[in-house]
């Protein structure tokens, strides 16, 4: 089940990506994006490494938002560095075709070990796409540990 609505934050709008589908990659790397994500993600697409071993998928202008504050980074110190290059040599901008699919570039599908079954998640203002196993595995301990997480996260 997903969800798309447009929320204002800082009164700036912004699509809202929800819930989580099992996808499948075709023999040329290319995955098929959620219906109810196309609307708001449009034709154009930006897809970078992201945290956890996962893609980051967002939309152009999304995109451009997110590469503006990592680009403020790059002269930063060693982590801002390292995050800003991570975020921003690794992107790589895509169509969405006719058929809702994006091409998945071969060093991103390495990096999130993706090689059939990949999970594509929305996250807020991103959507996410993780290989399915590495998936199961993250969200299992992050439900096995949320009340803890929600105690550090309290204070």
């Amino acid at each position: 089940m997903g969800v798309v609505a447009c929320l204002s934050l800082t009164r700036t709008a912004f699509a809202m990506f929800l819930g989580e589908y099992l996808h499948t990659l075709d023999s040329k790397n290319r995955i098929s994006i959620p219906a109810k994500f196309r609307k708001d993600l449009g034709r154009v697409v930006v897809v970078t490494r992201g945290l956890d071993h996962c893609l980051y998928l967002y939309s152009r202008k999304a995109w451009e938002r997110e590469a503006r504050l990592y680009a403020a980074e790059v002269n930063g110190s060693a982590a801002r560095r390292g995050l800003a290059r991570l975020f921003l040599a690794g992107s790589a901008e895509g169509e969405v075709d006719k058929a809702g699919r994006v091409l998945i570039p071969e060093h991103l599908k390495s990096f999130a070990t993706i090689s059939d079954k990949a999970i594509i998640a929305g996250v807020a203002d991103r959507v996410e796409i993780w290989e399915e196993e590495a998936w199961k595995k993250y969200t299992a301990e992050i439900e096995r540990d949320a009340n803890a997480f929600a105690e550090k996260v309290d204070n």
